[in-house]
């Protein structure tokens, strides 16, 4: 079976958290940086730099870059809280609500409300589907672009039941 990257980051202990999400490769060539990391992930502040790379003709931050970085944050901070568990996302809807047009600051927040009641949805069905909300911050202060970034977390071998679809 082969191993991904992510695998071979996660064996080096010798680098904090931080430094092994900084040093994965989607992120480390995005050029990414954690400003604050809670040790438990419920508060998290992610530096996605503006450069010639990442802006489109306009000049402005491409809408799929703050989209990869988005993506997985609620995931891993879910797979901190809750280990045991298979988390993925399941759906990412993302609002642009300001041209991206400096450096962006993704800010995401995992209050304790919100883990109790995933403790009880897990507790009572063995699954839970949350919405979690960031959103990227310009340096001006202004709000960029909100995110509301769903996840699955399934016990460890669960299989979905099979959806049958009428195409009539």
């Amino acid at each position: 079976m082969r191993r991904s990257n992510l695998h071979l980051l996660a064996r080096l202990r010798f680098l904090s958290s931080r430094r092994r999400f900084e040093l994965f490769p989607p992120f480390f060539l995005m050029r990414v940086k954690i400003e604050h990391l809670s040790e438990d992930w419920s508060s998290v502040r992610i530096r996605l730099p503006l450069n010639w790379v990442s802006a489109n003709a306009a000049g402005n931050m491409f809408g799929g870059y703050q989209a990869s970085l988005a993506d997985p944050v609620p995931a891993l901070a879910c797979l901190k809280r809750f280990p045991g568990y298979r988390v993925a996302t399941k759906k990412l809807e993302i609002d642009f609500v300001r041209v991206g047009n400096s450096d962006l600051t993704l800010h995401f927040d995992f209050d304790d409300g919100q883990f109790r009641e995933i403790a009880r949805e897990l507790q009572e069905s063995g699954r839970a589907t949350p919405g979690f909300e960031m959103r990227f911050v310009r340096e001006d202060g202004k709000v960029c672009t909100r995110i509301l970034n769903t996840v699955a977390i399934r016990p460890k071998g669960y299989v979905a039941p099979i959806e049958h679809h009428d195409d009539n």
